[in-house]
């Protein structure tokens, strides 16, 4: 007799991202000690060793709620009962309202974890890390994309590969999650702040089941679907920007701005937003508002002579070309130098271009 329906479900898709690795790739799971990543956890364990690979874990400890250093251990110790080795725990500061680059508190979070998974990826010398995220998250990065009026990038949710960071369970509902772990007889905890409607994203995961009654069963499944057409769309239109960019000289942090005018707005767009993240700006924290900002430099420009960006970047008009510097001043508000100019409003931080959907489970 097999195993149960929705642990063969998690074993077959952790299985077939771990095809591309090598014999004797150590390989981490990301595990919260919530149902998604626990699955993908006890997955790793038994797919990795019949595929010649090491597999590891690492749970992070982000501070923010009471006995949260507890619960880390004791996820560190389901995962080393699983059979993972190495197994890391890791605390981490999440920074606060005031820190230098402003951030909220989800994004905050998801910006201190991932710097925590890349350190400790280094560390231990892993080819790879999974991490839990379901066919429910990619629905819901969607819908929170279109509800802020998010460009394709963001409303093409979730790669199943980003660089070292594999997401197996893309295609599995978060229900099998919690049905392999009952399956395997592994208690997982379910993080309050998944039901604290003062998150954003817990408002959205909300009105899922509304949307199901009103349009009937399938809607999550059809956004994920959406998801991966507009990720085609937008990979293609990000190679043709760096591409364009090589070609014309806009690789760098000084643009030409006639170079860029003569651009399609779409590939235009991604030229400056690339520019500005070279010269240090955040993905996360660049707004839409952030890239239209520096776009009226090029094609609305009336005089105004730069435009502050989040990071303490500054570009500036001069002499026909568009210079990224640092500016030293740490805030977001995009400002008008010249006098007469309008001064534009300083816009609210977008949600994070990180691939992750800020939830921890």
């Amino acid at each position: 007799m097999g195993p149960h329906p929705a642990v063969a479900a998690v074993r077959h898709a952790v299985r077939g991202c771990l095809a591309s690795l090598e014999p004797g790739d150590l390989v981490l799971a990301a595990c919260s000690g919530g149902a998604d990543s626990l699955a993908l956890a006890a997955a790793l364990a038994f797919e990795a060793p019949r595929a010649g690979l090491l597999a590891g874990g690492i749970t992070i400890d982000h501070g923010l709620q009471p006995g949260s250093a507890a619960r880390a251990d004791e996820v560190a110790r389901t995962m080393t009962g699983l059979g993972l080795e190495p197994v890391l725990s890791i605390a981490v500061a999440v920074p606060g309202p005031n820190a230098p680059i402003r951030q909220g508190l989800e994004a905050a979070a998801r910006t201190a974890r991932y710097a925590a998974l890349d350190r400790a990826a280094d560390t231990a010398g892993a080819r790879a890390v999974l991490l839990g995220h379901t066919l429910d998250d990619q629905a819901e990065t969607v819908l929170l994309g279109l509800a802020r009026g998010s460009g394709a990038r963001s409303l093409a949710g979730m790669a199943l590969v980003t660089g070292r960071y594999l997401r197996p369970l893309l295609d599995l509902r978060r229900e099998q999650t919690r049905a392999a772990c009952t399956a395997l007889g592994l208690r997982f905890w379910d993080d309050p702040q998944n039901d604290d409607p003062a998150f954003t994203r817990v408002r959205v995961r909300r009105l899922m089941p509304a949307l199901e009654d009103a349009l009937g069963p399938g809607v999550a499944e059809a956004l994920a679907r959406t998801a991966r057409l507009l990720r085609a769309d937008a990979d293609v239109l990000d190679e043709m920007a760096a591409a364009q960019a090589q070609r014309t000289g806009l690789a760098g942090t000084a643009l030409d701005a006639a170079a860029l005018a003569g651009l399609p707005t779409a590939i235009r767009l991604r030229v400056l937003r690339r520019a500005a993240i070279s010269a240090g700006c955040p993905p996360g924290t660049l707004s839409e508002r952030n890239v239209t900002s520096l776009d009226e430099l090029v094609i609305g420009w009336h005089g105004q002579r730069w435009t502050d960006l989040p990071g303490g970047v500054r570009c500036q008009r001069r002499y026909g070309k568009l210079l990224f510097t640092t500016s030293g001043v740490p805030g977001d508000a995009p400002a008008a130098s010249t006098p007469g100019a309008p001064r534009m409003s300083a816009p609210a931080i977008a949600a994070s271009q990180s691939e992750d959907p800020g939830g921890r489970e």
